[in-house]
């Protein structure tokens, strides 16, 4: 979850991933504080995007699969998508897919001035509408919110019209044998799609990714021109990598 937000925030959005309809007064008893607080509180997360505020409450802004991801791995994730970022120059022109860790390069953008993002990433918004130097376009299409993407014929369709210099992808695995593999068939195609619309492809993934297999196959990882990653690779399989002529940067 957002490393920004504190640990009374981070709590109020885990309770209202289990129960949408928690009131403010069961909240407020919950975390020992008093209903005032968690008013503020809410606010304040609906401010970020984390929340919707209700009558009388709010309710989690995003699916529990993707508060449930967000929150794993969270530190690896942030290493890696600004590293990613610190590749992205002035005037640049980028894809960003739907992912948990790409939508944070997003936020490590701050600073840098024009940039072009082309998304399918819901996740990629409340970054992008903060920053003034991003020029967003989202792209149209089916939306799936256990992965807040936008996804099918129309998503493919309208990215045909753009050329970028960097494509930021996930996977939900990779390895040298199978390369990237994910669990959602419309999100390969969204993936193949920008990798061959891209000069250059940045695969952003953790590594405890290496060696998972997805249920279908997107891309062989020397289709990939870099791989962004924690220190969790051993030697071994870094070279491994290396070998297929990807660029490994280790965040």
């Amino acid at each position: 979850m957002d490393p920004n937000l504190s640990e009374r925030e981070k709590r109020i959005v885990e309770l209202l991933a289990g129960n949408a309809s928690l009131s403010v007064s069961a909240m407020a008893e919950g975390l020992g504080v008093s209903a005032v607080t968690v008013r503020s509180d809410l606010k304040s997360l609906a401010r970020k995007g984390y929340v919707l505020r209700t009558r009388g409450g709010a309710t989690a802004a995003f699916h529990p699969a993707i508060l449930a991801r967000r929150e794993h791995k969270s530190a690896e994730k942030n290493r890696i998508a600004k590293e990613a970022a610190s590749m992205v120059s002035d005037g640049d022109t980028v894809m960003i897919e739907a992912g948990t860790t790409t939508a944070l390069i997003a936020r490590y953008l701050l600073g840098k001035r024009d940039v072009r993002i082309v998304t399918n990433s819901m996740l990629v918004l409340p970054y992008a509408r903060t920053n003034p130097g991003i020029h967003l376009t989202v792209l149209g299409g089916e939306f799936r919110p256990f992965a807040e993407s936008l996804v099918g014929p129309i998503a493919l369709a309208q990215l045909e019209t753009f050329q970028v210099r960097f494509a930021f992808v996930g996977t939900d695995g990779f390895s040298v044998e199978r390369g990237l593999t994910t669990n959602m068939v419309e999100g390969a195609e969204i993936v193949k799609k920008m990798a061959a619309l891209a000069q250059t492809t940045v695969l952003a993934a953790d590594s405890e990714k290496y060696a998972q297999r997805g249920f279908v196959s997107v891309l062989p990882l020397s289709a990939v021109n870099r791989l962004v990653t924690d220190d969790g690779l051993s030697e071994r399989v870094v070279s491994r990598i290396e070998a297929l002529g990807v660029e490994v940067v280790l965040a």
